[in-house]
């Protein structure tokens, strides 16, 4: 009894966790939508466990999947620790600026809940409320985000940004949820029995799902949404037209909203922007979201191999390998001095960085997911029934196709997991392919048992309150960030570090002691004793913290580029020896992005400043060459060539990276 009180707490904290995770934000509180939504994940899959643990105790027995494809997807978390920990940076392999999407502890927080998925549904009245649950979730999704639309100020919550913010993260993230959700009604309306005010709410949902992405207009969304739609439709005319209804009489129903789906899909797909536009337009949104290529990602991961041929640069590294990677075109780009934190999709981004261990099981993962799948598709159009798995294994293919060929952030990526872990369960479960584990009957089962569900609680309930610890400091960081003077940013600034300490929060506290420092020199001879001392003090801490922050992270050039800044700062104001150490942290920034022109530009600057005119030219020299469009940087160098140099260097790249 108390058992089954433990695991229906377990399904309810799991089952929200699920449904919560698209609509999921913290309002008014300077966290970013998809850090939030960590903490969703975190609490509910502790409370999960921890529920769940509380239950083996009472029943004396844990029911485990019989699944080499649970067993693959916990060797890809293996394998992103093994790869965080000889990456000779682990503190941003393993948990990042803030629980990153590429770091070991959100994989491993992902395929937890997979695991945890397969365990606590295992029936398909389970299923089917989860997928219900989904339903009713991403149509809160959808009509908020249509709402948002019209009002973007009114239900931008303090954490959403013009008419393109969202729930989702990013602009083309929303359109595949839309994809998905479209096809989740489609699912709905075609394999379960459903009533006829079910099925007009449905079709509903799916004019709704079909006008939000035509405002996105993302055409991956309308390959995905027309190849599935496709496919459901010439099943449905195949079995209605080969089966017979009670009287003998062949069931010739034909499979209309299928149909007008692909029909739809293969407009917007085949117009291009002539149709797709129209809606966009009218509402002036601009879709112009940008990122590497596929041959420019699998150049980037082609050159870390080559470095590091087994674990390669660690998880949550993506930046660091295009930084010293990048191809030379980008500097005839706008987007030459962006590093980008994400490749051509989601999955390629998670496997450039983790050498061929990563490669390979993110390879036997899929391949099994794929083969498992297939299987169980065909087993259900066999006898008829079954159609949660089939469903939660199309609507999981789906998913990791959108990775495949996007970045779609963090909800695309566990939701994917999470209805993989149910796929799993239910094929478990239903073929018999479980293992039953009784330990209470066994003094020694019994301890070693007991003694691991009471460590998996007491982990869990440990790594919330870190995890709740870190998130925390978010909050400080977005008001360090909006602060409206300097006072009010260093509190929050120093109220982040005291809470977690990485390069970005350090980086952050070294700009705000700069702007700071800059304000006190425009003052001049009017200073005081007292604003003298703080001069000396705002230049101690900008260059301590941006120290630290090349401590914390020297693979990361906007750590040196930084330190270069404040040593510059310095030498206008007279140090000794503060351009020669400027010089240093710049080359240090260029040897880590070596075809970033501004960095080049950067060390003449500082050259030149120093009274080492002939060295500044062959640095500018040197930017130019790596960008001979740039007319900003020819000007520089000719007036140093001149002998009259600029008052500035040019607008190569912004100093702030926040």
């Amino acid at each position: 009894m108390r058992s089954n009180i433990f695991d229906r707490l377990s399904f309810l904290s799991l089952f929200l966790v699920i449904v919560l995770l698209p609509p999921f934000s913290l309002p008014f509180t300077k966290i970013p939508v998809e850090t939030s939504k960590g903490l969703l994940l975190v609490l509910g899959l502790a409370l999960t466990i921890v529920f769940w643990a509380i239950a083996r105790f009472f029943d004396g027995k844990i029911i485990l999947p019989k699944s080499w494809l649970l067993v693959s997807g916990l060797g890809i978390a293996v394998v992103f620790l093994l790869s965080a920990l000889m990456s000779g940076n682990s503190e941003v392999s393993l948990f990042g600026t803030m629980f990153d999407i590429g770091s070991f502890w959100f994989i491993f927080a992902g395929f937890i809940l997979m695991l945890m998925s397969s365990l606590v549904f295992r029936t398909p009245t389970q299923a089917k409320l989860v997928l219900l649950g989904i339903i009713l979730s991403s149509f809160i999704v959808l009509v908020f985000q249509s709402a948002h639309l019209f009002l973007p100020d009114v239900l931008s919550l303090g954490i959403l940004s013009g008419k393109t913010g969202n729930l989702l993260g990013s602009w083309n993230a929303l359109g595949l949820f839309a994809g998905f959700s479209a096809l989740m009604f489609l699912l709905q309306i075609e394999f379960f029995p459903v009533s006829k005010v079910g099925k007009i709410l449905l079709q509903l949902f799916i004019l709704l799902s079909i006008l939000v992405a035509t405002t996105i207009n993302f055409p991956l969304v309308w390959i995905l949404l027309g190849i599935s739609a496709l496919i459901i439709f010439v099943y449905k005319a195949f079995i209605s037209f080969s089966m017979r209804d009670e009287d003998g009489q062949k069931d010739k129903s034909f499979p209309a909203v299928s149909f007008i789906v692909v029909m739809i899909s293969l407009l917007f797909f085949v117009s291009g922007q002539f149709i797709g536009n129209i809606i966009p337009n009218y509402l002036k949104i601009s879709n112009t979201e940008v990122g590497p290529s596929f041959l420019d990602t699998m150049s980037a991961t082609k050159n870390v191999l080559l470095k590091d041929p087994v674990f390669g640069l660690g998880p949550n590294r993506f930046e660091e390998a295009w930084s010293m990677y990048k191809p030379t075109y980008m500097n005839k780009t706008q987007f030459w001095d962006v590093a980008f934190n994400s490749g051509f999709g989601l999955l390629f981004t998670l496997t450039a960085t983790t050498g061929g261990l990563g490669i390979a099981a993110w390879l036997i993962f899929l391949i099994l997911f794929l083969v498992n799948g297939v299987k169980s598709v065909f087993s259900s159009v066999k006898s008829g029934t079954n159609w949660e798995m089939m469903a939660f294994f199309v609507l999981s293919l789906y998913l990791f196709i959108s990775m495949l060929f996007y970045s779609t952030g963090a909800v695309t990526f566990l939701l994917a997991l999470a209805f993989t872990g149910v796929f799993i369960g239910l094929s478990a479960s239903i073929e018999g392919k479980e293992i039953s584990i009784s330990f209470l009957n066994d003094h020694r089962k019994s301890f070693f048992s007991i003694m691991a569900l009471i460590i998996l609680m007491i982990f869990s309930v440990a790594a919330t309150f870190k995890f709740a610890e870190r998130l925390a400091s978010v909050a400080y960081f977005g008001r360090a960030l909006s602060a409206a003077t300097v006072p009010d940013a260093e509190i929050s600034i120093g109220r982040a570090l005291s809470l977690y300490t990485n390069d970005l929060y350090l980086r952050t506290y070294s700009q705000i002691y700069l702007v700071k420092l800059d304000s006190l020199v425009k003052k001049g001879s009017a200073l005081g004793e007292e604003e003298k001392a703080d001069l000396q003090t705002s230049f101690d801490r900008a260059v301590r913290s941006a120290e630290l922050a090349v401590a914390y992270n020297p693979s990361n050039y906007l750590n040196y580029k930084l330190l270069g800044v404040v040593y510059q700062t310095a030498g206008i104001l007279g140090a000794k020896d503060a351009y020669p150490k400027a010089v240093a942290a710049y080359e240090n920034a260029s040897k880590l992005n070596p075809l970033n022109p501004g960095l080049k530009i950067a060390i003449a600057s500082a050259l030149n400043a120093d009274g080492k005119t002939k060295e500044a030219i062959t640095y500018a020299e040197a930017a130019l060459h790596l960008a001979p469009t740039n007319q900003d940087i020819a000007n520089y160098l000719k007036s140093l060539q001149n002998g009259t140099p600029a008052l500035e260097t040019p607008a190569t790249e912004n100093e702030t990276d926040e």
